[in-house]
């Protein structure tokens, strides 16, 4: 497999890719024509924040699998566009994130203290120091808008300082932020009450000025705000008339709307700090989210691990063996469901029991979603599957069962349809081959692989030689036969793997043998 870093990154990074036995090719800085030329080549893509992964550029990515952000924020990911096509988009949180939090600390300290100002009038042979009137940061309210993993870095910093923390946060628990040992707060409580606000939340749409002129307007008056989290939080048009009118002391900007920022209203402004976006700029955290993006990267390449995904549930390296089995046989299912069923799908549960009820249940879930969605569209996986249920307007729900039934481990699909409930059912034998063991109220042991067919009929004698005869004279030799029914005489399934594919015209003769309820061609 082929990786592309196009973006200029830790030589560790390339390291990393081909100790595990990974090409690697460096090339950043290419234009966007020339990367869309070069794109199709690679299995993996690794960036900073300079390249911009478009929907134009992934139309040349036919080779694709994960995208891997050196770093937190992915604004420059189409992650919509990476999904529909599959792909896996991964950042590393954690590798700049002390990094991150200590800088907003130290914008914190120059705000009170007016360092930068007081530099360089010092610098320009100046000694005005009673113009540099500071304010301790001890005893000071310090209100965090976003208490995640880089927030609550710098609550744990600000509480050493002695600062009072309060937290906006609408993910934050009760639990949780005792456990941080912050106040959680409403956004206008933490406004009227905070003497610093920092800001830690991605830019979404929720968020995208959630400092506008009206927030600003209800916060408290001599307040000094810091933003090294996303440009775009705050309304910098709005900011600056707060820092003229004094209704905000001071600010300290590592973020801009638009960057470069190579002009600002802010700029100039008395009492306002920035730095060209810093945030992740130490030796230790350009070493970290390399490393980081790389292990990340290869172990979903080589082993199917996934960490830090933005569009697929997480897997860890430990997991991956475990669950990979289950994964197989999910997908088994849903391709099952999805070919007997089709459109009459209203709904999709994923149960699992025993055994399989101790796992993470989410990647499971998405296999079955893979296997289903892909009866109804081409190159689907567990990326786009969930998209294309979404689109589909199907409910999916999971339900685990710890206790052990008849097998050690199941996993059960139900699907909703104008008709009722139907189930199928698989185990896995030996730990890894899976087996189905149920399909829509008759019990039956099948393995579910190549061509097969799907056929209801009424049980009554002479049938099965009948069907013999048929695929004989269609020239399909039959690998495998697996029979099931409910009662003497009702209804009776068969499953039946075939060295071949049936024609529709094979169909068609089955569909016309006596006792035939229902024909269906699959593919596994």
């Amino acid at each position: 497999m082929k990786i592309l870093i196009s973006d200029k990154m830790d030589p560790r990074a390339a390291e990393i890719f081909r100790e595990r036995g990974l090409e690697v090719d460096e090339l950043p800085g290419m234009s966007p024509d020339e990367l869309a030329r070069v794109i199709g080549e690679y299995d993996g893509l690794a960036v900073r924040s300079a390249t911009r992964v478009t929907p134009a550029l992934l139309e040349h990515a036919d080779n694709l699998k994960v995208i891997g952000r050196a770093g937190i924020g992915v604004d420059n990911i189409d992650i919509a566009a990476a999904s529909q096509h599959g792909i896996v988009v991964m950042n590393t949180p954690f590798g700049n994130s002390i990094t991150t939090a200590e800088h907003a600390i130290a914008m914190m300290f120059a705000l009170a203290r007016q360092l930068p100002a007081a530099d360089a009038s010092t610098q320009a042979g100046k000694w005005e120091k009673s113009k540099f009137m500071g304010v301790e940061l001890t005893g000071k309210t310090l209100g965090l808008i976003g208490a995640g993993n880089i927030g609550s870095i710098v609550a744990s910093r600000a509480l050493g300082l002695k600062m009072k923390v309060i937290a906006y946060d609408p993910f934050l628990t009760p639990e949780r932020a005792l456990e941080l040992g912050v106040e959680k707060v409403d956004l206008d409580s933490l406004l009227a009450r905070a003497d610093f606000i920092t800001l830690h939340t991605p830019l979404t749409d929720q968020t995208r000025g959630i400092l506008d002129a009206d927030a600003l307007a209800k916060a408290k008056t001599g307040v000094r705000i810091i933003n090294c989290a996303r440009g775009g939080l705050i309304d910098e048009a709005a900011l600056k008339e707060a820092l003229d009118s004094g209704k905000v002391a001071g600010a300290a900007l590592d973020v801009f709307e638009n960057e470069p920022a190579h002009e600002s209203p802010l700029f100039g402004t008395p009492g306002f700090i920035s730095t060209p976006h810093l945030g992740a700029s130490t030796t230790e955290a350009q070493v970290n989210v390399a490393i980081q993006v790389a292990e990340q990267m290869s172990d979903f390449l080589l082993s199917g691990a996934v960490t830090n995904a933005i569009n697929m549930p997480s897997l860890t390296a430990e997991e991956a063996p475990r669950v990979k089995p289950y994964m197989g046989l999910a997908e088994s299912l849903g391709k099952l469901v999805g070919q007997t069923l089709g459109e009459q799908i209203e709904s999709i549960a994923v149960e699992v029991e025993g055994d399989a009820a101790e796992l993470n249940i989410k990647p499971i879930t998405g296999a079955v979603l893979a296997g289903l969605m892909g009866s109804y569209s081409d190159s689907v996986n567990m990326v786009n599957a969930p998209l294309l249920a979404k689109d589909r307007g199907l409910d999916v729900s999971e339900v685990r069962h710890s206790h052990e039934g008849d097998y050690h481990t199941l996993v059960r699909v139900t699907a909703r349809t104008p008709d009722g409930p139907r189930s199928v059912a698989g185990t896995l034998f030996g730990h890894n081959n899976p087996r189905l063991v149920h399909i829509f109220g008759v019990g039956i042991e099948a393995e579910l692989t190549g061509p097969m067919l799907y056929i209801v009929n009424t049980d009554a004698p002479g049938f099965i030689g009948a069907l013999g005869t048929t695929l004989g004279k269609a020239d399909i030799n039959i690998a495998t036969f697996n029979l099931g029914r409910r009662k003497v005489g009702g209804a009776a399934v068969a499953l039946i793997a075939i060295d071949s594919p049936a024609s529709r015209e094979t169909i068609r003769r089955l569909c016309e043998l006596e006792g035939v309820r229902e024909v269906v061609a699959l593919r596994f």
